[in-house]
């Protein structure tokens, strides 16, 4: 993996990374494709959107179907039939979603698998080579999300711990590529909301060295405010040479306050699950589809959209699918919001490379229909 920063305006970056399969252009977004499928949608469906790298999880895979058939196919790529570059998730936050059906030691995870019961044993180790028999692009470490809210020495414990196991991942990472291997694998800064603490968390995670920085253990319930003290804290301290990837978020505000603090990369469920319930987001603001005004409405969901859904269909049709719960419906609305986000990320990256983010931002963030999530 190489990356290289091609334009700044303030904090935020535009860039590049280069993989064997194919160049990421950032910011980027990473639609969400947990078992090995964005919900709904063929890869031929994914690539029209402006998918550049998408994101599967080691956990969900590791329960089903299992590494045994993954490695038959020689790789997740193989097995979904997506050969662009692809980022797996270590299983930390799903283990840490799991609460109650966990233990946690200072070597790993214990917990009862959600899909039959069987216990199952997750450590860095483990993790790591779950993500080298997915052929991953990028591997994340295995770390331990820290819950929120949560006291400052329970933070610092958890915190401390996650760099124990970023080490031991790294550790298992060279091992496996064995110096050849074209992967990447990012560190994670944990360390709750506490400033000293993601500074100390990312200090040794530098000295440990990875190809690439994640901000993990945020979008877990806490206030905006909160996340970007968090965000504001790190941004004069990672590595200007290395992408960054702010895990798990978010909505189009999000994306565009984290851009502005400087981030690269981003993945959330958010764009293909609000499709699936209805909601479409636009140039215009977000819309519910099942508000009764689009039951005759003849116009298109966003006049300004490219996608398959703007260009052929009505909002009324699309109504019509909601209410007959016809699959149709769901997978057109994936197509439209996933749009919707990679036109934003490219939106952003123009207006960095002409010096003008600044002034989008603001002006995106000031707009009505685009504050926070405006329903209609």
């Amino acid at each position: 993996m190489k990356f290289e920063v091609v334009a700044t305006d303030g904090q935020a970056r535009r860039g590049r990374i280069r993989f064997a399969r194919g160049d990421v252009a950032t910011p980027a977004f990473m639609p969400v494709g947990t078992y090995g499928s964005v919900k709904g949608l063929t890869v031929g469906e994914l690539e029209t959107t402006g998918s550049q790298i998408i994101l599967g999880n080691a956990f969900h895979l590791m329960l089903r179907p299992g590494m045994d058939i993954i490695r038959a196919h020689g790789g997740l790529h193989e097995f979904m039939h997506w050969q662009r570059p692809i980022l797996t998730d270590s299983g930390g936050f799903q283990v840490w979603s799991l609460k109650s059906l966990r233990r946690l030691d200072r070597d790993g995870v214990s917990f009862r698998s959600p899909v039959n019961g069987d216990r199952v044993r997750l450590t860095p180790e483990g993790s790591i080579e779950i993500q080298h028999a997915l052929d991953a692009d990028i591997s994340m470490v295995f770390d331990e999300c820290t819950d929120y809210p949560v006291s400052e020495a329970e933070a610092a414990e958890s915190m401390r711990l996650s760099l124990d196991w970023a080490a031991r991942s790294r550790r298992a990472f060279l091992r496996l590529q064995q110096g050849a291997g074209e992967a990447a694998l990012f560190g994670i800064v944990q360390g709750g909301m506490y400033p000293e603490l993601r500074r100390e968390s990312l200090a040794g995670l530098m000295n440990i060295g990875f190809e690439g920085y994640a901000v993990g253990g945020l979008s877990v319930g806490e206030p905006e405010a909160e996340r970007l003290q968090v965000m504001d804290a790190l941004k004069d301290a990672l590595p200007a040479d290395r992408p960054r990837y702010l895990m798990g978020v978010g909505t189009p505000r999000d994306l565009v306050l984290a851009v502005a603090a400087g981030m690269d990369m981003f993945d959330c469920v958010i764009p293909t699950r609000h499709a699936r319930n209805g909601q479409l987001f636009t140039s215009r603001g977000t819309l519910n589809i099942r508000n009764a005004k689009y039951r005759d409405d003849v116009g298109p969901v966003d006049p300004e959209c490219p996608c398959d859904l703007c260009q052929h269909y009505s909002l009324a049709y699309l109504r019509h699918l909601h209410d007959c719960k016809e699959i149709l419906g769901a997978r057109l609305a994936t197509l439209h919001n996933l749009t919707f986000y990679h036109r934003l990320m490219a939106q952003m990256a123009s207006a960095i490379a002409a010096g003008r983010f600044s002034e989008f931002a603001a002006g995106y963030l000031a707009s009505a229909v685009h504050s926070r999530v405006a329903m209609s």
